[in-house]
């Protein structure tokens, strides 16, 4: 499970819930749904809904690495002095990363989006720090 909530220049609230299937103690796979909702106060506002498919791989108990697909259809909209402007379209990202177990539940680490192109990507940078609670 994925959340984020930030009202630091903005308003930003993403929703990641991950069903995983442990097939051994060292590798797991999931599927998950992404949700994300950023707006900048009459300037830009983009929704971000999509799924993704992930594999773990624990070499040891502290350490996991992840392999991670998702696909993210993204809705914008821009105020500018022309007028309003909408955009829609499709996003893949191709994740590899790795994280710290600091406890059996709770996960801390980044990844980096092998697919990431600077201006037409919906992510703001390749590198994405994660925090992964287990139920």
């Amino acid at each position: 499970m994925g959340f984020g909530l930030n009202f630091v220049g903005g308003t930003n609230i993403s929703l990641a819930p991950t069903l995983l299937y442990n097939v051994s103690e060292k590798v797991t796979f999931g599927v998950g749904l992404q949700y994300n909702y950023a707006a900048i106060k009459d300037l830009r506002k983009t929704t971000t809904i999509g799924g993704n498919l992930t594999t773990f791989y624990s070499p040891t108990k502290k350490i996991i690495t992840l392999l991670e697909f998702a696909e993210l259809n993204v809705t914008s909209k821009n105020e500018t002095p022309t007028g309003e402007v909408k955009d829609s379209f499709w996003e893949a990202a191709l994740f590899i990363g790795a994280g710290i177990n600091v406890t059996n539940k709770i996960t801390i680490g980044a990844k980096y989006n092998m697919l990431y192109k600077e201006d037409e990507s919906v992510y703001t940078t390749p590198v994405i720090p994660f925090v992964n609670i287990s139920f």
